[in-house]
């Protein structure tokens, strides 16, 4: 997959509906969120698995409201179209968002096998 997807509130549940996608709900004013930018972009290279979807929460509100996100930067791991693990703090680090990511997808997988 490899490439990261912008979202609008227009395409976003086309870009979420099938497989297995990371949603990164940030804002251009969120510090923590522009300082991890560069790190899910990496994330988006180095896994073939999933989906890497960046959803600009100023310009999607309505969709924030229905995902109930209340901070950023909020992470979403959807399969389907539907959340299976959310992470949302002020204070993530990369670590912490790989590790998340990991178990997210290990957890994921030994609930379909």
């Amino acid at each position: 997959m490899g490439a990261v997807s912008e979202a609008t509130r227009e395409n976003f549940d086309e870009l979420v509906a099938s497989g297995t996608t990371l949603v990164d709900v940030w804002g251009p004013d969120c510090r923590p969120c522009l300082a991890l930018k560069p790190h899910v972009e990496k994330l988006a290279e180095a896994r073939d698995d999933i989906s890497v979807v960046m959803l600009e929460a100023p310009k999607a509100r309505r969709v924030c409201i229905r995902l109930k996100v209340h901070g950023l930067p909020t992470f979403l791991l959807l399969s389907d179209g539907e959340e299976v693990s959310r992470l949302s703090a002020s204070t993530i680090t990369p670590a912490e968002l790989k590790t998340w990511l990991d178990k997210s997808l290990d957890e994921m997988r030994e609930e379909v096998s």
